[in-house]
């Protein structure tokens, strides 16, 4: 693994830092690489049942692209580095678990898309978002046009994008960008809280809710719904259903242990 992303498994929690501190984490075309690498990875870890995806350092999650390599990029190039990455944006969402965005400090331009395409985006006090291309010459290019809008509202969306400001991590909640927000002291704890909780439930169960939620999202509603019908059939097939189902019988605040299976 590069060593601009790091990435260890603990149990079923695996945790992935962007780790370039000294560029507040800014996206170059090696990050957005070795993220696709590490999730793609991830992907074969069986074992794996929740992602947490955060930056190294207090300062930023992912300050944006890295405009030092992209000031002398060309139409082709500029769309190519966009091209790759929508496809990190897509293999996240179609993760089969769960990923987590921990944002402590800066999440501009390409760092808020790249949270956006996170399942849950859990925020500390001093974490600031925003999607600021347009002072650049440019638009949002990793997805920031269409998951802003699909998170906030169209209105929201273009206020943010058109004007280009920064906001903080309280308005980010106020308007639901972001899921939660904790001091800094709290937020990686209660993050880890979260992620245990997720890998906790059963987990074939929460990859199909995933699955529907993010397939149903833009065809109409009866279709979605014969998505869900079908996924909540297929869980009646697994061992986890039949634990968890005969074990709430018994008593219904029991833990339960999921296989996965």
């Amino acid at each position: 693994m590069s060593d601009v992303v790091l990435v260890s498994v603990d149990g079923p929690i695996a945790r992935i830092t962007i780790n370039r501190p000294e560029k507040l984490n800014a996206l170059n075309s090696s990050v957005v690489a070795a993220l696709s690498k590490a999730f793609s990875d991830l992907e074969e870890n069986a074992n794996v049942r929740v992602a947490i995806l955060a930056g190294a350092g207090e300062k930023a999650f992912a300050a944006g692209a890295d405009i030092a390599e992209m000031a002398d990029y060309g139409t082709e190039q500029a769309r190519h580095f966009a091209r790759n990455g929508h496809m990190l944006g897509e293999r996240i969402e179609h993760a089969r678990f769960p990923v987590i965005a921990r944002v402590q400090g800066f999440a501009l331009g390409g760092g808020c898309e790249l949270a956006m395409a996170c399942d849950l985006i859990y925020a500390g006090e001093k974490a600031r978002f925003g999607q600021p291309e347009v002072a650049l010459g440019v638009i949002p290019g990793f997805g920031g046009t269409q998951r802003l809008a699909r998170r906030v509202g169209v209105g929201k969306c273009r206020e943010l994008v058109f004007r280009g400001h920064i906001i903080d991590g309280a308005e980010a909640e106020r308007i639901r960008l972001v899921d939660g927000l904790f001091t800094q002291d709290e937020l990686v704890a209660k993050v880890d809280e979260i992620a245990l909780q997720l890998a906790a439930h059963a987990p074939i169960a929460v990859s199909q809710a995933k699955r529907v939620m993010r397939a149903g999202h833009d065809v109409p509603l009866p279709v979605a719904n014969e998505l869900e019908v079908q996924a909540f059939g297929l869980c009646f097939g697994t061992e986890d259903q039949k634990t968890g189902m005969r074990a709430f019988v018994v008593d219904p605040k029991a833990p339960r242990k999921f296989a996965g299976k």
